[in-house]
């Protein structure tokens, strides 16, 4: 069943009535051909529910729905997940987010580190950043989240650092952390209804004295193995032990 998103004033439950509008409508009506009739669903991307709709009336610029039902049950995680990602080269960032997304990713923030190859002047970024949100976007509607996550614009690793201070915990896999019962122990120890921060390197990996800059804001280092992973690879790793550690259970 398709999924679009729409604001929170475009449901209107005392009608029981949704109304899409936007580019939405010229893809519900040329896209994907739907008529009178036909149902789909919707998110408000805020309180997570399900809202399934039936086309009743097309509009040239919009869409008038009836409210079937609202489902319930949240598709979300029950922690927000922040994966805090050092720039990668070439398109990666764009597998990342995508796949970030569909894991169950909160928030996805680009982090400049000192080995960074990209570098981004402020033009790029919001240029790069308005494609990686659309990349977002399309990621939640196929995997059916209740929210968008956003993507931030790129921030220094201090800044990172600041903000992961604000979270209830923080993680970093690092190649020279060996202890994989320790790692398993600080995942099986995330509850729901926490925050969990996730620093991942680019393609050289953190400076040694970024680590001990995590470290000293109590940002865990963490295993990933005895194998290497590449950038694209690693956040990911620790989204699924997450979302494995998680799904399913409530706040």
């Amino acid at each position: 069943m398709y999924q679009f998103f729409v604001g929170p004033e475009q449901i209107h439950m005392d009608l029981k009535q949704v109304v899409i509008t936007g580019s939405d409508v010229n893809h519900i009506k040329n896209v994907l051909r739907m008529r009178i009739g036909e149902e789909f669903a919707v998110s408000n991307g805020v309180d997570g529910r399900e809202y399934r709709c039936g086309i009743k009336e097309m509009y040239e610029d919009s869409i008038l729905c009836d409210l079937l039902f609202v489902k319930e049950d949240a598709v979300e995680l029950p922690s927000k997940i922040y994966l805090f990602q050092g720039l990668p080269k070439a398109d990666k960032m764009e597998l990342i987010i995508q796949k970030a997304v569909e894991l169950g990713a909160y928030q996805v923030i680009p982090v400049e580190t000192s080995r960074c190859v990209v570098k981004l002047d402020a033009k790029k970024a919001k240029s790069k950043v308005e494609r990686w949100q659309a990349i977002a976007e399309a990621a939640a509607k196929q995997s059916k989240r209740g929210i968008i996550p956003k993507v931030t614009m790129p921030m220094s690793f201090k800044q990172a650092l600041e903000l992961a201070n604000t979270l209830d915990m923080g993680l970093i896999p690092y190649e020279m952390a060996e202890d994989m019962p320790k790692t398993r122990e600080m995942i099986e120890a995330i509850k729901p209804g926490q925050s969990v921060g996730i620093f991942i390197g680019p393609e050289g990996g953190f400076a040694t004295e970024e680590i001990e800059k995590a470290m000293a804001a109590e940002v865990m280092p963490i295993t990933l193995g005895k194998r290497i992973l590449r950038t694209e690879t690693a956040g990911l790793t620790v989204i699924a032990w997450i979302m494995y550690q998680l799904e399913g259970k409530s706040i």
